[in-house]
């Protein structure tokens, strides 16, 4: 069971009908009552570093995984990625790269990056809706990352 306030899943996309459909997948399977989204890329820097808008936020709170889409406004998703994966105490945050691109260089680029899984969005409604609640219960209720130095029990 999630502590309150635990940030379960940061899903970073600008198109608001993927927006959505996630979010309605993730909270049919109960797995979105710790989910922020975010719209840009800037916004989801800001969020993780605490920075503009989201200044004074505890950074130490890391989400279980962030959903990443590639193409992003202001700032795209790979620079997103290499700003988490370069910063040691955002390095260890799940990145699941949820994107339309099946280019090569884009899923290079990201496990390069560090990414920790690369989807390509199904086009149909049904396998979109069973790609997300099966990432969701993977990623929120299966997988186990270290909890960071500054928030780990001494």
């Amino acid at each position: 069971m999630p502590a309150e306030n635990e940030l379960e899943i940061l899903l970073v996309e600008d198109n608001l009908q993927d927006a959505e459909l996630t979010i309605r997948v993730l909270k049919r399977r109960h797995l979105a009552n710790q989910l922020i989204h975010l719209k840009d890329g800037a916004e989801a820097l800001d969020f993780v570093f605490g920075t503009g808008p989201y200044a004074g936020r505890d950074i130490r709170q890391h989400p279980k995984v962030m959903l990443l889409d590639l193409k992003l406004p202001k700032v795209d998703g790979l620079e997103v990625l290499r700003a988490i994966k370069s910063e040691p105490r955002t390095r260890a945050i799940p990145v699941v790269v949820m994107t339309s691109s099946e280019e090569q260089r884009d899923m290079v680029e990201s496990y390069q990056l560090g990414v920790n899984s690369y989807v390509v969005k199904p086009v149909d409604f049904d396998s979109f809706s069973k790609a997300v609640s099966e990432l969701g219960c993977y990623w929120v209720l299966l997988n186990h990352v270290p909890a960071s130095p500054q928030t780990a029990n001494p």
